[in-house]
């Protein structure tokens, strides 16, 4: 039987229709689409089982899923995502690491709402992830493990033994242990450390790359740790000061015992670097580690993971965060939320830190108890400073702190820190040479600092 509804009743319900919020429904035949643009990871197991989790959840809510993963290599992952920017054309959802979410803050769907339910589950978030996810009082993209790791040493045991005398098993053991255990590993014993494994023929793989990302954040720590910024918080220059002359006297002594073509790396050259047995030490998340275990099992076994040396100012870890966002142009924001809200739940968290076998540091540090990470006499993943990378200062992960994340964006692009390290003379700055490079950096200020287009 028919039941026959008057257009009376009929505008009523379109009425009271109409008041409801939008959601993402799903159903049967619900057949909608999402694109991704992922950072392709550097652990070889990690995209594919990142694209097990998002095809089972594509299936499970009928969503036509497309997931491409962009290498971070030449900054392919950067130049795609300024021309869909400016194109406003691509992907729904993208990945964005460190300042790039300030830099498109303009162009990206406020996550707040997201941020309040994982807050609200897991608590608060690691202060860095804060500093650079939030732009003009809204949360532009979401903290996402993967991707973010610490830029730590990853040194050669028997080689730092041999050569420097150096036991970092002694003074970062698997277990836990005191701060004094290694309060002789400093910037100095660094220096110490590669020129004796360079006259053995081993040089310490640290680059400096004006395209490296993990360039940046080895001088940007190395900055912070002597306390030398380029930019207070009010944007201004200071860059003539004794800190930034101490460090860039530190980067000239250093720098003789790197590779030649240290001002040519990329993001994998201090991985090939370590696999082939050429570096004693390298700057690294775990990645070269995780490829070594399946190229050079030989050299694997010989490496050890640990903290960054102690400056001045203390002892600061490069940190990458890695967000994932919804540009503003996106046709799906509502199933790309809840993907989000799915990737960002403790146990697919866990899952993928698993799978890449420890490199991804979650951005709650409720989650620093994962079981990749447990210690053992040769731990199954080779953090055994897992919670260093919450425990410091924003300057883990913007080493420029006093400067605006909208500055230190700008500091960041331009690779002021490698720029500045690999330029270190043979001998002193004199105040007029040092007065000159002032002048230089004045006058890209303005680039550096100028508004996002």
């Amino acid at each position: 039987m028919t039941k026959r509804i008057s257009r009376r009743r009929a505008l009523q319900t379109a009425t009271a229709a109409a008041a409801l919020p939008l959601v993402h429904i799903r159903t049967a035949g619900a057949a909608g689409k999402l694109s991704l643009g992922i950072w392709d990871h550097w652990v070889p197991t990690g995209d594919a089982a990142l694209k097990k989790i998002v095809d089972a959840w594509a299936e499970k809510n009928k969503v036509e899923v497309q997931l491409d993963f962009i290498t971070g290599v030449g900054e392919k992952i950067n130049i795609v995502m300024a021309a869909e920017a400016q194109a406003k054309t691509g992907h729904d959802l993208y990945a964005f690491d460190m300042w790039t979410v300030h830099q498109f803050s303009d162009s990206l769907v406020p996550v707040d709402d997201i941020m309040k339910t994982l807050t609200d589950k897991y608590g608060k978030v690691g202060h860095a992830y804060e500093y650079l996810g939030v732009a003009d009082g809204a949360w532009r993209a979401v903290p996402v493990g993967w991707g973010s790791a610490p830029l730590t040493p990853c040194g050669r045991i028997s080689l730092l033994k041999q050569h420097a005398g150096i036991d970092v098993q002694k003074w970062f053991p698997a277990e836990k242990s005191t701060p004094d255990a290694s309060k002789d590993w400093t910037y100095e014993a660094q220096l110490k450390a590669a020129e004796a494994c360079h006259k053995a023929g081993f040089t310490f793989g640290l680059g400096c790359g004006s395209g490296s990302t993990d360039a940046r954040q080895t001088w940007g720590a190395t900055f912070g740790a002597f306390g030398a910024h380029l930019l207070d918080a009010k944007g201004n220059i200071t860059v003539d000061t004794d800190t930034v002359r101490e460090v860039m006297e530190y980067c000239k002594r250093l720098i003789p015992f790197m590779p030649p073509d240290t001002v040519q790396y990329d993001d994998a050259s201090n991985n090939r670097a370590l696999i082939s047995g050429k570096s004693a030490l390298i700057w690294n998340p775990p990645s070269a580690w995780a490829v070594a275990k399946r190229d050079a099992p030989q050299v694997a076994e010989d490496c050890w993971t640990f903290s960054n040396p102690r400056g001045p100012k203390g002892r600061m870890v490069p940190h990458r965060p890695y967000f994932w966002g919804l540009w503003n142009f996106s046709k799906a924001t509502s199933a790309g939320k809840d993907l989000l809200l799915h990737l960002s739940q403790r146990e697919v968290v866990e899952s993928m830190a698993e799978a890449v076998a420890g490199y991804d540091i979650p951005a709650f540090p409720s989650f620093n108890d994962f079981k990749i990470w447990e210690p053992s006499s040769r731990p199954k993943a080779p953090y055994t400073i897992i919670r260093s990378a919450h425990g410091t200062t924003p300057n883990t992960s913007s080493p420029d702190r006093p400067a605006r994340p909208k500055s230190r964006c700008r500091c960041g692009a331009a690779a002021s820190f490698p720029a500045w390290s690999a330029a270190s003379s043979p001998a002193r700055p004199s105040k007029s040479r040092w007065t000159g490079r002032r002048a230089s950096w004045k006058a890209s200020r303005a680039d550096l600092t100028r508004p996002a287009d």
